[in-house]
Parts: structure tokens; C-alpha cells; sequence
């Protein structure tokens, strides 16, 4: 998988005008790399096009921990709840000619791991855009929020951007996602990880040790604060 840096790199470099070889040849990648890269920075100018069309919905208490510059309109009506940095957002493309929407859902961990998974894109029809909706957000106790793209995009993108930096990668399944957002714009308002700092909260499929040491050798051993689960069934029997 090319990671962000390398995309804004072939970016750069495919509106100078360079063919997918000269391009593989300035950054060291495959030919064949590089022309997947430049399909789907295709697929991501058409959606920034149709940005106009599109819809989003956030968990509410999305914000918690975080920090935004500036952007006041980026409401958040359950920022004091508190779901141990997970959100869930997804978006919608409506087709401007022909029926349905063609759907991306992303899961974050915006304190730590970044991107868990990405489903998507799938067109499907209104009935079934709302019944993924209550699926997708059934777990939250209180209903999705309508969000911008702006928002959703810098949220996806810089809890990615963040988990690559503490040295985790986003999930596979997001290389097919990714281009559902549209082009970055740049770095994210935002400031991830609880009140600044990796959080970690373990879930059922993670490898916590791996983390661990994943984290301490990023920041160091005082650089993050965790949370692990523990099986009761674990537990010494005492008294």
C-alpha cells in the first residue's frame, strides 16, 4: 500500500505532467504503482466535483478528546460523551444521473490506531442507505449527526495520517475507501489522541502487546496512556 505522503508526491508530480513511468522512476515505485495511483487520484478529482451531492454522518461525541482549530460550525452535540475514541462515519455519494449512492463507512480510533477498517464503496438504494445507517450506527446511544465533507474528510484522513506517524498502518480494505473522500486539502484541523496524547484502548481483535511496543517505541514509555482489557476468566481465584 503507497501511503499519504507518497500520493501527495505522485499528486505533485502527475500535475507536472509526468507519465506513470517517469513517475515510478522519480519516486523508486513499480510502473504499475504508480498508474493505480494516478486511477485513483482520478477517482478522488471526481469526487471533489461532486462534493455537492454528497452526505455524512458522524457519531455524536466524535469530538471527544480531540482538538479543532478554528471551525467553529464543526458542532458536536455529544462532545461529553465519551466512546473511547471510536467513531464512525460514513459517507454517501448520490449519482447525479441514475438512482441510489454509492457508500463508504470508515471506523477510527482517533486516539490511537487510526483507521480500524473501511467498508465500501457499495451503491445501493434509499432503503437500503437507511437500514446500513441504523446498522452502522446502532451501538451509540444517541442517533448520527449530519456532518460536511470537509469535516469527515479531515477526520478520516488525519486519524490515518496520525496512526502512521506512531506506526500504524490503516486497514487494508481502506486503500478502496480512501478515494470516496475527494482530494486532501492539506494537514487536519485537528489534533488527535486524547487531549493530545495516544490513548490506547484495547478491542477484541487487536494484538495489545504489539501496540504496546509499537507505541513506546514511538513516543516512548511516558508518551501514551492505555487501557486493557482483561477476561474475568483470567483472573486468580482468591479467599
Amino acid at each position: 500500500m503507497i501511503d499519504e505522503p507518497t500520493s501527495d508526491r505522485v499528486r505533485q508530480l502527475r500535475a507536472q505532467g509526468l507519465t506513470p513511468k517517469e513517475i515510478a522512476r522519480n519516486l523508486g515505485i513499480r510502473p504499475a504503482q504508480a498508474s493505480s495511483m494516478i486511477r485513483k487520484l482520478a477517482l478522488e478529482h471526481d469526487s471533489r466535483e461532486n462534493d455537492e451531492n454528497v452526505e455524512c454522518l458522524l457519531n455524536a461525541g466524535w469530538s471527544t478528546g480531540l482538538q479543532i482549530d478554528g471551525h467553529l460550525e464543526w458542532h458536536d452535540p455529544g462532545a461529553d460523551a465519551t466512546p473511547g475514541g471510536l467513531v464512525t462515519a460514513l459517507v454517501a455519494r448520490r449519482h447525479r444521473h441514475r438512482r441510489g449512492s454509492s457508500v463508504c463507512v470508515y471506523l477510527l480510533d482517533v486516539w490511537c490506531l487510526g483507521v480500524k477498517n473501511a467498508l465500501g464503496p457499495t451503491t445501493i438504494d434509499e432503503q437500503s442507505l437507511r437500514h446500513r445507517t441504523q446498522q452502522f450506527f446502532r451501538g451509540y446511544p444517541d442517533p448520527p449527526i449530519a456532518a460536511p465533507i470537509e469535516l469527515v474528510r479531515d477526520l478520516v484522513l488525519g486519524a490515518a495520517e496520525y496512526a502512521r506517524q506512531l506506526g500504524f498502518s490503516p486497514h487494508p480494505d481502506f486503500h478502496q475507501a480512501r478515494p470516496h473522500l475527494g482530494p486532501s486539502t492539506g494537514p487536519s484541523a485537528i489534533t488527535f489522541g486524547y487531549n493530545g496524547k495516544p490513548t490506547y484502548n484495547s478491542g477484541p481483535y487487536d494484538d495489545p502487546g504489539r501496540v504496546l511496543r509499537t507505541l513506546q517505541h514511538a513516543v516512548g514509555r511516558d508518551g501514551f496512556n492505555y487501557t486493557i482489557g482483561v477476561d474475568p476468566s483470567d483472573l486468580p481465584l482468591t479467599g
